[in-house]
């Protein structure tokens, strides 16, 4: 399975990054903490159905840019 990426940058100390399962129930299955200024690259898998971000950040992908608030 090929999945396109997409690149989390935190805005403030203490963003978290959160994957959850595919399947009969949705569960949390990996965690990061990011600090100001730091980069994460993710993408989703056989295993990952949705990311959760808690926190200020930017999320970039070929579908454009978000900011959370």
């Amino acid at each position: 399975m090929e999945s396109d990426f997409f690149v989390v940058k935190a805005e403030e100390n203490g963003v978290q990054v959160i994957g959850l399962t595919r399947g009969e129930s949705t569960k949390f299955h990996h965690a990061e903490k990011l600090d100001q200024g730091e980069l994460l690259i993710v993408q989703f898998t056989e295993h990952t159905s949705a990311i959760k971000i808690k926190g200020k950040a930017t999320v970039q992908s070929r579908h454009g840019k978000i900011d959370s608030i």
